[in-house]
């Protein structure tokens, strides 16, 4: 099982958490009743929408982390599961997440912001489990 697979496993047992299908149309998603929070884009990158508050906030932790890939004007933020500890800060990550998203939800009639998989310059992913 990849670590992205594991990780995925893992949260959706988390009772915020519902599997769903991502609207940038690849990979798999998680999503809470805010909407969706994490689109799990391959074997080895996963989108985590953090919103921009928590990003400004936790900027400098999150540029420090070398699994940690933002994009300029996204409120999403890129994570590469390469090691164990890269899935344990995605856990920490969707957890601040969820509290962000519970505390300052995006109301309805905002235009959800696209995961980074359309906004980087990143080449192609493989789907993660043919989804």
């Amino acid at each position: 099982m990849t670590l992205a697979a594991s990780a995925l496993a893992q949260l959706a047992a988390w009772p915020d958490l519902t599997e769903a299908e991502p609207s940038c149309g690849i990979g798999r998603a998680l999503r809470t009743a805010h909407g969706e929070i994490v689109h799990f884009h391959s074997d080895d990158h996963v989108d985590l929408y953090l919103t921009a508050r928590a990003i400004r906030r936790f900027e400098e932790h999150l540029t420090a982390a070398s699994a940690v890939q933002m994009v300029p004007g996204s409120q999403w933020v890129t994570l590469r599961l390469d090691v164990n500890a890269d899935v344990h800060l995605l856990m920490t990550l969707v957890s601040l997440a969820l509290q962000a998203h519970q505390a300052w939800p995006v109301p309805d009639d905002v235009p959800r912001a696209e995961c980074n998989d359309h906004r980087s310059a990143a080449g192609p992913r493989e789907n993660l489990g043919g989804g």
